[in-house]
């Protein structure tokens, strides 16, 4: 496993890819690729029988170039670092940093290729990748690419940290609709990395991502709340809805009365009673086998006073160094 460090200073852990599988790959590009010369060259051939020597080979040379040279330099540039062979054995060249690659780093790449693997039959890219830590051989080392594997087996996913108690249902009225896929998956990687981070590194994230969610919901974010800790809420809050959406409420509304009287939930506190007839209140009847309840028995026990806002820690969820 290799660790390598973003501009964002995360920690990234790919996993290099080994001589055997690279050379695999590179095998099964070249069958391809040679497969293509070869139907490309006969239809020149028939093509350009009645031209000269000297045409016939100048197209032969501009075909050889263009399809075992600029043919991987284009499949590597569209497919952003996966070729035919790389995509059968798993693999793809990345960055260094552990992006995607563009033309100036498959060009690079390509050209060095001819060398290392047309013209020494791939004796020098072999004992550049044995000599290398990570495997890379020449061209990967002069255009800053790597080799990694995909196919690895998946890892649990990252812990999300809790909000803090305060804030528990603090942003149940936030309109979560125009937030954006990929703004929830950045959050989320920052709640279950940010541990890793630097803590002022981790703050500016913070701030920025806070900032995206709160334009996408039209509310500002609460002065006296932590960035870390508003992501958290809401990301809470978006947990709680979809699992309402997929599993219900977990209550059932209770049956009505005739005449409009609610009957008392299955809790055992007293509904608001109904207007029947002339307008009189009445509550359901009380079983024969059941004392009555003394006077007040049914009232619920007043709420604790709530704290003071300024007695209530403003900073209960900071990044830890």
């Amino acid at each position: 496993m290799s660790e390598l460090v973003t501009g964002e200073a995360v920690a990234l852990e790919l996993r290099p890819a080994k001589l055997p599988s690279r050379a695999l790959a590179v095998l099964l590009d070249l069958v391809v690729a040679v497969a293509v010369y070869v139907a490309v060259t006969v239809v020149l051939v028939l093509a350009t029988a009645s031209m000269d020597q000297a045409a016939q080979t100048a197209l032969s040379v501009a075909a050889f170039v263009l399809l075992l040279v600029g043919g991987p330099i284009a499949v590597e540039t569209l497919s952003h670092g996966r070729s035919l062979g790389k995509m059968a054995c798993g693999l793809r060249v990345v960055r260094d940093d552990g992006g995607p690659i563009r033309f100036r780093h498959a060009l690079v790449r390509g050209l060095l290729g001819v060398v290392e693997i047309l013209m020494t039959f791939g004796v020098a890219a072999c004992i550049a990748s044995l000599v290398s830590a990570r495997g890379r051989r020449i061209g990967d080392v002069f255009a800053g690419t790597l080799v990694v594997r995909e196919r690895v087996p998946v890892a649990p996913g990252g812990f999300l940290p809790p909000p803090p108690p305060w804030l528990a249902g603090r942003f149940s009225g936030l309109d979560l609709s125009a937030v954006p896929d990929d703004l929830w998956l950045a959050v989320r990687q920052y709640l279950t990395r940010m541990r890793q981070l630097d803590p002022q590194v981790g703050q500016a994230m913070a701030g920025r991502l806070a900032d995206d969610l709160a334009a996408c919901t039209g509310t500002p974010v609460p002065q006296d709340v932590p960035p870390a800790a508003y992501l958290a809420a809401v990301v809470q809050e978006r947990q709680g809805r979809e699992a309402r959406r997929a599993f219900g409420s977990g209550t059932a509304a209770p049956p009505p009365v005739p005449g409009g009287a609610v009957w008392p939930s299955a809790a055992g506190v007293e509904a608001t009673p109904g207007v029947v007839g002339g307008g009189e209140p009445v509550r359901p009847p009380v079983p024969p086998h059941l004392p009555t309840a003394p006077s007040g028995a049914g009232q619920q026990p007043a709420a604790p006073e709530e704290a003071p806002r300024e007695q209530r820690p403003s900073t209960g969820f900071v990044p830890p160094a």
